[in-house]
C-alpha cells in the first residue's frame, strides 16, 4: 500500500466520510472555545456543563426536541445550581460543581436505562462517530456554524472579559451577559462534540487544544489558530488510527490530543519542562562563544 491508498481507502466508505467531516468540525469548534476556557480557568466548569446536559439531550430526544434545547437548558440549569448551593452554604465552589454534575449525570444514566428506544442511547456517553448520519452531519454543521461564527464575531469582547471583566464592565459591556453567552456555547459546543467522542470525553476536546497552544505562545490571537490547527490535525491522525488499528475513534482522537500535549509539555521552547532548559542551555553557550 503507497501513501495515497493509504489516505484514499478510508474515504471510499461513506461512513468514513461522514465520520471526518463531523470530528473535524467538533475538534475546531471545541478547541476555540477551549482558548477561553483555559484562560479564565473554567476548566472545571466546562467539565461539569459538558456532563449535566446529558439528561437535557436524553429528555430531548423522548419528547422529540433538537439536542441542542435540552443541552443549553440544563447547561444554564447546572451553573444556576452550581451558583446556589455556592452562595447559600458552606460549600466552596470545586466541591458544589462536583455535587451539581454528578447528579445531573446520574440523572442522565437513569433516564437512559428507563426510556424505551429502538436505537441505543448509550451512543451519547460513548459516542458514535462511525454512525453518524447525514443528518446527524447537518445537525453538528448548523450548530458549529453558529457557535464558530458568534465566537470569531465577539471575540474581543469576550477575550476583554477573560482578562479583565472590570474593565469590560467600565467600557459599557456587561461581564454577566458575556459570561452567560460563553456558558450557552459551552452547552452548545457539547452537543457538537457529543457525535464524535460522547459526554464522558468531550471535556478533552474543550480543555486539552487551549492547554496545548497555551504551552506554545504568549499571544491570545496565535492561540486562536494554534489550538484548532493541532485539534484538527489529532482528529484526522485519531481517526485513521481508529480505522487501521481497529479501535474506539472517539478515543483514538483523545489520545492524539494528550500525545500532542504531552510532546507540548515536555519540548516548547516557552514553557515545555526539557525545552526551556535546552534553551537555556543554548543561550549560555552562545554567551561563552560570544565573550
Amino acid at each position: 500500500m503507497n501513501l495515497i491508498e493509504f489516505f484514499l481507502e478510508p474515504l471510499s466508505y461513506d461512513f468514513m466520510v461522514r465520520a471526518l467531516a463531523t470530528t473535524l468540525i467538533a475538534s475546531i469548534v471545541c478547541a476555540v472555545l477551549s482558548c477561553w476556557l483555559v484562560l479564565i480557568g473554567w476548566s472545571l466548569m466546562g467539565d461539569a456543563v459538558s456532563h449535566a446536559v446529558l439528561p437535557g439531550v436524553v429528555l430531548a430526544y423522548i419528547v422529540g426536541a433538537p439536542f441542542a434545547l435540552g443541552a443549553v437548558i440544563f447547561g444554564f440549569l447546572a451553573v444556576a445550581l452550581i451558583g446556589a448551593v455556592r452562595d447559600t452554604s458552606r460549600v466552596k465552589e470545586d466541591a458544589a460543581i462536583g455535587i451539581v454534575f454528578t447528579t445531573l449525570f446520574a440523572l442522565g444514566l437513569v433516564l437512559i436505562s428507563v426510556t424505551p428506544s429502538q436505537t441505543d442511547l448509550n451512543h451519547i456517553i460513548f459516542g458514535n462517530l462511525l454512525g453518524v448520519s447525514w443528518a446527524d452531519l447537518i445537525q453538528v454543521i448548523i450548530l458549529g456554524a453558529i457557535t464558530f461564527t458568534i465566537l470569531v464575531t465577539k471575540r474581543r469582547d469576550f477575550t476583554l472579559y477573560a482578562f479583565d471583566p472590570t474593565h469590560a464592565h467600565a467600557i459599557g459591556l456587561n461581564p454577566k451577559i458575556l459570561g452567560a453567552a460563553l456558558l450557552g456555547l459551552l452547552a452548545l459546543t457539547a452537543v457538537v462534540a457529543l457525535q464524535a467522542v460522547g459526554v464522558i470525553l468531550v471535556v478533552a476536546m474543550l480543555i486539552i487544544p487551549g492547554a496545548t497552544a497555551y504551552l506554545l505562545t504568549d499571544r491570545f490571537g496565535r492561540m486562536l489558530v494554534i489550538a484548532p490547527v493541532i485539534s484538527a490535525a489529532c482528529a484526522v491522525v485519531g481517526l485513521y488510527l481508529s480505522y487501521y488499528l481497529d479501535t474506539a475513534s472517539g478515543g483514538m482522537v483523545v489520545l492524539a490530543q494528550g500525545a500532542v500535549f504531552a510532546l507540548v509539555y515536555l519540548f516548547s521552547p516557552r514553557h515545555g519542562l526539557i525545552g526551556t532548559r535546552i534553551m537555556s542551555t543554548r543561550r549560555r553557550r552562545a554567551l561563552a562563544s560570544a565573550q
